[in-house]
């Protein structure tokens, strides 16, 4: 028995369908892109529109299905061909693809993802020098020489004569003397702070896609 995908479609013409339990799904009538046109009885004729998907194997004589008689009389009796939607609805995991050739037209699409990266800051703080002048008042003693008449000098002068070689008497004088120190202060404070901004980047990029063009033979689709 030939598979399905190896029948020659225009051989099946006029020949018989069956279904499971080997129902009568009448005499093939036509062959579309995707279902096979059976008709049964004579009088009150019914017509089948199956899906190729359904084909089971053609051995010469019968054409046979994997339906049947009475699920194709709830599914596929039809008075006009169905649509690719009107099959898909009845497909499950098991059943065959379409008996058709299927190319698949390829295309590009830009993928975009973000990676986090890290960079630094640098916050440098450097020495500056500067002159700086401060007043500082300071006191100091100075001498002053004063002379007075003898008869005011206070206290008794007995005993006491002319000096007899150079003598010094030595005045202390006190004065105020300028130490200068630095010592270290905070002068402000630097604070900083990290916060998110977001921005837009448009990103392009050559994509590749498929065109389908036929040539040679006539096609229609359906």
């Amino acid at each position: 028995m030939t598979t399905a995908q190896g029948i020659e479609w225009n051989d099946v013409i006029k020949k018989e369908a069956r279904g499971t339990n080997d129902d009568d799904l009448g005499e093939v009538q036509d062959i579309g892109q995707t279902y096979v046109v059976t008709q049964k009885g004579m009088l009150s004729k019914e017509k089948f529109f199956l899906p190729k998907y359904l084909v089971e194997g053609y051995d010469g004589d019968v054409l046979r299905f994997r339906i049947s008689k009475d699920e194709a009389r709830s599914k596929f009796v039809r008075d006009t061909p169905p649509t690719a939607q009107d099959y898909s609805q009845y497909k499950t995991s098991d059943i065959p693809r379409d008996i058709e050739t299927r190319i698949p037209v390829m295309g590009e699409k830009l993928g975009v993802s973000k990676t986090t990266s890290t960079r630094e800051a640098t916050i440098t703080k450097e020495p500056v020098t500067e002159q700086k002048t401060v007043e500082v008042p300071v006191t100091h003693e100075e001498m002053t020489v004063e002379r007075r008449p003898a008869g005011e000098t206070v206290g008794s002068t007995s005993g006491q004569r002319p000096v007899e070689s150079r003598t010094e008497v030595k005045v202390p004088l006190k004065s105020e003397e300028v130490q200068v120190t630095k010592q270290p202060y905070v002068k402000e404070e630097v604070a900083v702070k990290k916060k998110p901004v977001t921005e837009t980047r448009s990103v392009s990029d050559e994509v590749k896609s498929e065109r389908v063009k036929v040539s040679g033979e006539s096609s229609s689709e359906e």
